[in-house]
């Protein structure tokens, strides 16, 4: 099982991330914007693109669902951390950073890839 303190880990280790929180929620941002949570013990909340998300669900549905309502549609995607693969996960946390990490960011990261 991947432990909430390794997400945390990973999303921290993504250039300008910082740890905040929704209400009750931890989250990670870049620039504000959130692209990973821990809603609730054993699981990860993350943005990801709807097509993304579309494979990872008829890839692996034990380990990944749709978040509810609208959220879900828009690409959040909730991921069961008992089941997740620690190398593709770490894939997709940077995915999700990518997806609202400014311009600058995203190059500097690449550059340093």
């Amino acid at each position: 099982m991947i432990s909430p303190e390794a997400v945390a880990e990973i999303a921290l280790s993504m250039p300008g991330a910082h740890q905040g929180s929704h209400f009750t929620t931890i989250d990670f941002r870049v620039s504000n914007k959130i692209f990973c949570s821990l809603p609730k013990p054993g699981h990860m909340g993350m943005r990801i693109s709807p097509a993304e998300q579309a494979a990872l669900l008829q890839e692996d549905p034990e380990t990944f669902s749709p978040a509810s309502g609208a959220w879900g549609k828009q690409g959040w995607t909730v991921v069961k951390l008992e089941t997740a693969d620690p190398k593709q996960l770490r894939e997709l946390i940077t995915d999700a950073w990518r997806g609202v990490a400014p311009k600058k960011l995203l190059k500097e990261f690449d550059e340093a890839e």
